[in-house]
């Protein structure tokens, strides 16, 4: 959690945490086990119990961020003169609690992780259960519907040339997606996803299901 939250490096670790190669492999170790997965499922089914999971209307959503190390699942950062990076797709309930996230080079497109984000969810909702999904234009390709569909979401996209305002008048409905890019800015706060520095995915998936707990514990107020 010092690491995550700081963003500090390996060797420059306080002594009190222990040598700095002990503790990189007890993470590693962790990781391996899927206890911070774990740890996020665990946390989310306490949130569901103490305030409810908001399956109602869920939101999706990618960014990207540096990785100077690059590594595994890292790419060209179109937005970032082609310099290495990361792309995080992440899926929250309507109050922006973490429901699902993966991890892919920042090339990639967002409408490619939609059905990997969906599978990544520690916890599905109950049978029957009535899901939507916002989503914005970066989505507005037949195939992302196809896989709503495929997963019993009613989707809510925003098509290509259409305001947000225009929608919303649509609808006559509030915004519902801007709550995922909260949860982003969130998520950026621990300065370890910030900037990504570990080479090896597993290590820092890690981290960001550790991050998704701890986002998930502070919603149920457990922390």
């Amino acid at each position: 959690m010092y690491v995550l939250r700081t963003g500090i490096q390996w060797g420059a670790l306080p002594r009190c945490f222990g040598p700095k190669s002990t503790v990189h492999d007890r993470l590693q170790e962790w990781c391996a086990a899927g206890i911070f997965e774990r740890l996020w499922k665990e946390a989310l089914l306490s949130y569901d119990d103490k305030t409810g999971v908001n399956w109602a209307w869920q939101s999706m959503d990618g960014t990207m961020t540096k990785a100077p190390l690059g590594g595994e699942r890292t790419g060209p950062n179109p937005t970032d003169r082609g310099k290495s990076g990361v792309k995080r797709s992440l899926l929250t309930d309507g109050r922006g609690v973490p429901l699902g996230v993966v991890v892919a080079p920042a090339n990639r497109n967002d409408c490619k992780l939609v059905e990997g984000t969906l599978e990544a969810r520690p916890l599905r909702p109950p049978r029957g259960t009535r899901q939507r999904i916002c989503l914005d234009k970066g989505y507005d390709f037949p195939e992302v519907e196809e896989v709503a569909e495929a997963y019993w979401f009613e989707s809510h996209i925003r098509r290509r040339g259409e305001t947000a305002e225009g929608r919303r008048e649509l609808l006559r409905a509030r915004a519902h997606r801007w709550v995922v890019e909260r949860t982003h800015s969130w998520m950026n706060r621990f300065r370890r996803l910030l900037i990504r520095w570990e080479k090896k995915v597993a290590n820092y998936l890690a981290l960001v299901h550790l991050a998704c707990g701890w986002i998930t514990l502070r919603a149920a107020r457990l922390l």
